[in-house]
């Protein structure tokens, strides 16, 4: 694995570190899981948006539509 530094300020730290103690997880590890949460919604929102031309051709505007045709 390699180090990775970056800064926070002492109250995020501290919430860190307590939301950490409360998952039963080390900070670096509650860290690691929180940054591969966010590149994964990164990835989905980056689909989304390159999907929506041809989902919204086809009739689809909204959630709805879609959960309409897969129920």
């Amino acid at each position: 694995m390699s180090v990775m530094t970056i800064r926070v300020d002492r109250d995020l730290k501290r919430e860190i570190e307590k939301a950490a103690l409360r998952s039963g997880r080390s900070s670096s590890a509650f860290v690691r899981d929180a940054v591969r949460r966010q590149l994964a919604l990164d990835r989905l929102d980056g689909l989304r948006r390159r999907i929506m031309p041809f989902a919204e051709s086809r009739g689809y505007l909204t959630d709805e539509d879609v959960f309409r045709d897969v129920s």
